[in-house]
């Protein structure tokens, strides 16, 4: 019988923090939104709670960890 061609699997911790958009981007979420937030304004938190897309640099290594997203 011939060997099974290895297939890559996901890494789960990627999974976890990363998300593929519908347009191909990779979105991540933004840090300091776990403690210490009585002492950031309203505005800073609400900017804080949405996901912006990572940087060019790191998509590619991002998406070598997510082979079936």
């Amino acid at each position: 019988m011939p060997k099974p061609i290895a297939r890559s699997k996901t890494r789960k911790a990627v999974a976890k923090r990363f998300k593929i958009s519908s347009r191909g981007k990779v979105m991540r979420s933004q840090a300091g939104r776990r403690h210490l937030l009585s002492a950031k304004n309203a505005k800073r938190k609400r900017q804080g709670s949405k996901t912006v897309g990572v940087h060019a640099t790191d998509t590619a290594r991002v998406k070598a960890n997510l082979p079936f997203a």
